[in-house]
């Protein structure tokens, strides 16, 4: 069934999210090798578990369980480092330039999925899926490399100076201190909603457009317009501020899946109108894995940022995973992903009117 289709991905999408708490975590204290090498073990020994199960369950073990950990892992590995190495007024490039591969991954992935799957089997796809992540993954973690300590990159404003008081603006929270501001649980609600509405599209794209019979290209050109739109909202938000760029976002994105919605339901729908409304969809979903944790590091500070923001990523998963299997659920007993797309822009309409809500913590320290 649709739904149980739905499960191994839900799964992983669900363990990713929950492991980028402690992964981010060891980000801060050990560094991003020893982090994104767990990620590649773990990706490589889920998808070989996976290979050798015949099952549902297996499956997910391997796949959904395994696999889910190490994308974890190796997520939490790339950003933290990056963004630190350059000012905050490049925060937003640098964190979607980082992330924009993570969405441009389909691009290969399911062309070359199709192609092992059809010719030698579900089974040998897997292994040679595992077995490359594990080698690749493993040796480009060796390559990551955070700034040395008290490192000041390039272009960052000097500090502001006290107040009467003799008191400035608190820069960097604990994880503690972060989840007892409203910020926090505002910025998870409004990512789960963002994230949840575009994986619910990504997760069931394929079944979408199938009227047109241009699955594979329609998953190519949403991972395209994945990849591109967490570049591009990435800039903007470092031109227009991250609220600005947020809401036309999330405002888009639901304007997109109302077109998505009535395109799909057509007799004969047409290919080109699915495989762009496709590629607007990721660029949209994409957006939200650049501005989020641009906003996080605004708030929270870059000191603890790998955690806080596996905190925060925590919304990505629950909200995923909700939709996703909100969306099979609905396809089995009506055949159809109207339901779905509407629950979707409703979500989008209200995280939308709570950008006009949040605004950055201002808690004072003594100089």
């Amino acid at each position: 069934t649709a739904f149980q289709r739905s499960l191994p991905y839900s799964v992983a999408c669900l363990v990713f999210c929950l492991i980028m708490v402690p992964a981010g975590r060891m980000q801060d204290k050990m560094g991003p090798r020893l982090v994104a090498a767990i990620g590649g073990i773990l990706v490589g020994l889920g998808m070989i578990i996976a290979s050798l199960g015949s099952s549902l369950s297996i499956y997910i073990i391997g796949f959904g369980v395994l696999a889910g950990a190490g994308i974890g892992f190796g997520y939490a590995s790339a950003t933290p480092p990056a963004v630190k190495w350059f000012p905050p007024a490049k925060t937003g490039l640098i964190a979607g330039l980082v992330v924009s591969g993570f969405g441009l991954a389909s691009v290969y992935t399911a062309p070359l999925c199709k192609w092992l799957s059809a010719d030698y089997g579900l089974k040998t796809m897997m292994i040679v899926l595992g077995v490359s992540f594990f080698v690749i993954v493993g040796l480009l973690a060796q390559l990551l490399t955070p700034p040395p300590k008290g490192y000041v990159a390039p272009g960052t404003p000097p500090p502001k100076p006290a107040d009467a008081n003799g008191k400035v603006k608190k820069e960097d929270f604990t994880p503690a201190e972060m989840l007892k501001t409203g910020q926090f649980y505002l910025l998870w609600f409004m990512y789960a909603c963002g994230a949840g509405a575009g994986l619910m599209i990504i997760s069931c794209c394929k079944k979408i457009v199938s009227g047109a019979g241009v699955g594979v290209i329609a998953v190519m050109a949403l991972a395209v317009g994945n990849g591109a739109g967490r570049v591009v909202a990435g800039m903007l938000s470092d031109k227009l501020g991250r609220k600005v760029t947020l809401f036309l976002f999330l405002l888009l994105q639901a304007v997109v899946i109302l077109a998505l919605s009535i395109a799909s339901a057509k007799t004969q729908p047409s290919a080109i109108v699915l495989v762009t409304l496709a590629a607007l969809v990721g660029a949209n979903y994409g957006s939200n894995l650049s501005l989020f944790p641009s906003i996080t590091k605004d708030f929270f500070g870059l000191k603890n940022f790998g955690m806080n923001y596996g905190l925060v990523f925590t919304a990505w998963g629950f909200g995923g995973f909700i939709l996703a299997q909100l969306a099979g659920k609905v396809y089995d007993k009506t055949q159809t992903y109207t339901f779905a797309f509407y629950c979707s822009i409703a979500v989008l309409i209200l995280a939308g009117i709570m950008t006009f809500l949040i605004k950055a913590p201002h808690h004072s320290i003594e100089a």
